[in-house]
């Protein structure tokens, strides 16, 4: 099954201009939220394998693009399409919520 993939501050750009749709989930080990959104983001990037790019960005560790995008809160899963961002949730959801954002770019 596939896993979310991690992303840094070096390899942000060339994930998220991607040819499908890309979610990333911006959270922090020290957040709680980030805790109970990190499995369903684990099982959506195992449900959209092949449909979409699913990754995880730990905030403490890249500091440079949660700052260039004002990511203040976390988590922050932010849905990019051809590099651009086309729509954005902050805290924590429903599996289903990120489905339907997702699903809305495969369309």
């Amino acid at each position: 099954m596939s896993k979310a993939i991690e992303i840094t501050d070096s390899n942000f750009d060339e994930i998220v201009n991607s040819d499908k749709p890309v979610l990333v989930d911006f959270w922090a080990e020290w957040c709680g939220p980030c805790k109970m959104i990190g499995p369903v983001v684990e099982e959506l990037a195992g449900e959209y394998d092949g449909k979409a790019v699913i990754g995880k960005m730990n905030v403490d560790e890249n500091p440079n693009i949660p700052v260039k995008f004002g990511i203040r809160s976390i988590p922050t899963l932010l849905v990019f399409k051809g590099g651009e961002i086309v729509d954005k949730q902050v805290g924590a959801v429903p599996k289903g919520v990120l489905a339907q954002k997702l699903d809305a770019q495969l369309a």
